[in-house]
């Protein structure tokens, strides 16, 4: 059975924390900082990360040397993604990572890359929209440039992406595919994040004989 180490111990370091106590798995410990972990303790533990860009980026390289296994739910680190990449993979440590550990969010990645696909060449405008609460650091969200890159390998077209911020809103996607003759929506809203908390638990358990990098949407 995995042990989980939980990084960031905000609302969503809660929730992982509840759906582990759920599933009857082992929580080592949550920490405000993953690199006071003792190294020891640590190589037992699959690294469960839901922090903020910035400090991903300073911790990467100590989840990456020190534990068994890494689930990574924070976004903003698209520009380093190779180094992240490479650091992971030097250290023989397998990780996980999505812009969105919702199940239905992967569900939704699935349908907009085959919709996209169906209808490359037929003259459809694409167009994104991501509404989210108002404490979310990035902009446009790490889904909605997922999405944005699905369509734009898929239909051949760059979308526009909007993006709002308001009130508490756990996150909805919004994908427009538009013709003169029809228009397809897709579209997924969360009800709060405990979708998120689900998901990487889920993939979390996925780690178990993993080797290497993958994206969790490949594994599921």
């Amino acid at each position: 059975m995995i042990k989980v180490i939980i990084s960031g111990y905000g609302k969503m370091g809660h929730m992982i924390e509840k759906e582990l106590q759920r599933r009857g798995i082992e929580m080592v410990e949550a920490s405000e900082d993953i690199t006071a972990t003792d190294p020891e303790k640590a190589k037992a533990c699959v690294c469960i990360d839901f922090t903020t860009p910035d400090a991903f980026r300073a911790n990467y390289p100590f989840i990456a040397k020190h534990f068994r296994a890494a689930v990574v739910g924070t976004t903003g680190w698209n520009d380093i993604k190779a180094d992240v990449f490479r650091a992971f993979e030097e250290a023989g440590t397998p990780l996980i990572y999505a812009s969105n550990f919702s199940l239905g969010v992967n569900a939704l990645f699935a349908a907009v890359k085959k919709a996209s696909a169906l209808l490359k060449g037929a003259g459809y405008t694409p167009e994104i929209e991501e509404i989210h609460h108002i404490h979310k650091l990035d902009a446009p969200s790490g889904t909605a440039k997922t999405l944005g890159e699905l369509v734009e390998e898929n239909l051949g077209a760059k979308p526009e992406i909007t993006s709002i911020r308001e009130g508490e809103v756990p996150g909805i996607h919004t994908v427009t595919l538009e013709s003169a003759c029809d228009k397809l929506t897709l579209r997924h809203e969360a009800f709060s994040r405990e979708g998120f908390a689900k998901g990487a638990v889920v993939a979390a358990t996925l780690t178990e004989g993993l080797q290497g990098v993958h994206e969790f949407g490949e594994l599921l």
